[in-house]
This record gives structure tokens, sequence and C-alpha cells, in this order.
């Protein structure tokens, strides 16, 4: 019972901490409105000008931000429990890379221009990506194995990071287009990015959550999980499938903004402890947390001008991983 009230309470401020991060975000920037007109323009449909910047600009941004933040998050967990890897993140396997491959061909060959263009070739990008990992790592002996996954990762990196540089050196017209959606940001994206993205979101979620149990049993070993009646391989495509759909959609909307899926998923173990059917949820309240601190932390450092989201996570997010870590070489 101390356990599960425990969990509670740390749910409950999860909730808090992303409400106030919410208010946060739509009132905080360049022109900081008021709680009480940020209320106003949400609930009573005022029109004053600080209403209009909220409905128009503030909402659609900070909703893509709840959506991507949990996006990451969540993805990062699972690659963590399928790959049993402290280190994986949305990158491990090369989808987010998958996708800045699928936006350069989008600017450079396709003719595309927009962000709302953009996020089908990213998503295409990302899906290719995983499929060519996982078809990589499963052929052999063993299967998919966590080691052939990185390892498979590492090598379609390598090579999509080549094949992006070679576009780009030869097409340097769409240079200057693809830095503004590779830096990661939400700033400038529409609100139907949103309506675009959310079912992808939500099957994702859906998957990931699906295997939570297999998760716990496969941080146990393979052996003790087949042994707990798992089918290991059926949790890993599954999970990976999820985590590869959630990669997928918050690369597509907003860019690769990193250190959210590396660090959240420890965050929230260090919070709740290693069942999954916690760790999963309250990485999708942290998640959003953090990138709209983030980002909203990056309007107002040097106004007017704004630091990318993608730029605010790693400067946000990396003290409290180095604290974690610290506490764990203390405790080994």
């Amino acid at each position: 019972m101390r356990v599960n009230a425990r969990r509670a309470v740390v749910m409950t401020a999860a909730v808090v901490a992303l409400l106030l991060a919410v208010l946060f975000s739509l009132a905080v920037g360049a022109r900081a409105i008021a709680p009480s007109a940020v209320l106003d323009a949400l609930l009573h449909g005022g029109h004053s000008d600080a209403a209009e910047v909220v409905r128009e600009m503030r909402v659609p941004r900070t909703v893509l931000g709840v959506m991507v933040g949990a996006a990451l998050a969540v993805a990062g967990t699972a690659l963590q429990g399928i790959t049993r890897n402290p280190i994986a993140d949305p990158g491990i396997l090369g989808i987010s890379q998958g996708a800045s491959v699928g936006v350069v061909i989008a600017i450079a060959y396709a003719g595309t221009h927009t962000l709302t263009g953009y996020v089908w070739y990213a998503f295409a990008g990302a899906a290719l990506a995983a499929v060519a990992v996982y078809a990589i790592a499963a052929s052999g002996r063993g299967g998919a194995t966590p080691v052939k996954l990185a390892l498979g990762g590492a090598a379609i990196n390598a090579l999509l990071v080549s094949v992006t540089t070679g576009i780009l050196t030869t097409r340097a017209a769409a240079l200057d287009e693809y830095r503004f959606w590779q830096v990661g940001a939400l700033s400038g994206r529409e609100a139907a990015i949103v309506g675009q993205t959310w079912p992808f979101l939500l099957g994702g979620l859906l998957l990931v959550l699906a295997v939570a149990r297999g998760l716990d049993a496969l941080a146990l070993g393979e052996d003790v999980a087949k042994g707990l009646g798992q089918n290991v391989a059926l949790v890993r495509v599954v999970g990976g499938l999820g985590a590869t759909v959630l990669t997928g959609v918050g690369v597509a909307a907003a860019g690769p903004i990193a250190f959210i899926g590396l660090a959240v998923p420890h965050i929230a173990r260090a919070l709740i402890g290693g069942d999954h059917r916690w760790v999963l949820p309250l990485a999708a309240l942290l998640g959003p947390v953090m990138l709209l601190v983030s980002d909203t932390a990056g309007r107002i450092v040097f106004p007017p001008s704004e630091v990318p989201a993608g730029v605010m996570t790693a400067l946000i997010g990396v003290p409290f991983l180095v604290t974690l870590v610290r506490r764990k070489a203390v405790a080994a």
C-alpha cells in the first residue's frame, strides 16, 4: 500500500506540474499575458489582443509541445526496455535520421516547402529506417538481440547521415529550409500539424502500453521472460513498432529534439520504480513538462529572439541526468 500511495502522489504531482507547464507556456513569452487573461481566452472566448495571441499562436504551440514531449519520452522508455540499454533514445535505431532524410528529399526533390507537407515525408523516412534496422538485426543467429539492434541502428544512422549530407551538398538551396526544421523547435508550427499527427500518437501509445508487462519481464533477461510466458519476439516487435510511430510523429512535427527520450525515462524510474505500467504514463507526463518548460524558457532568455526548444532541452535536462548518475554511483 505504501508503494501504491507513493506512486499515486508522484503521478498527481506530475499532473500538476504538467498543468503548470501548460499555463506557463500560454502566459509567458515575448509578450507576457496574465493568467487571468489566458483563462478568459480559453474559457470565455475573449476578443482582446492577448486572447488572440493565446488562441492563434500559443495554444497550437503548447498542444504540439504536449504531444511531442509525450511521444519522445514514451518512445525512449520503450526503446530502453526493448534493447536493455540505459543510454538508448529515439535516435538509437536511426529513426530520427530517417525522418531527416525524408525532409531533405521533400525539400530538394518533391518541391515541398511547408511544415504540414514535411510531416508525411519525415514519418515515412522514420518508418523505413526502423524497418531496415530491424531487418538487419533479425537476420542471422539469435534474431533481433539488443546488441544487434544497437549495432544495426548505428550503421543505418551513419548511412543516413551520409545521404543527408550528400543531398544538401548537391542541393545547396535546400539547406536553409532544412536547417529551420533540423534545429528542433515548436515555433512556426501550424495547428494543422496537430490534426495530422494525433492519430499516430494515440496508436503508438496504445502499442507501447500493450507490452508494458512484457517490458518488465524482458528487463529480467530473455530466458526469464520466456519462462514467465512472454513472447519476447512479439514484445520487441510491438514495442518497437510503437516506439517507431511515436518517434516518427515527434520528429516529423517538431524536428529532432534530443535528450527527452534519454533523460525522462531515467527520471521517471527514479521517481516511481521500474514497473512499466507506471513508468510509461509518468514518462508521458514528464516529457511534455520538460519540453514546454524548455520551449518557454527559450523565449525569454534572449528577448526578442528565441532559443530553439531543441537547444534548451539539453541545457535544462543535463543537470537532472548528471544528478541521477551521481546518485546511482554513490548507491553502487
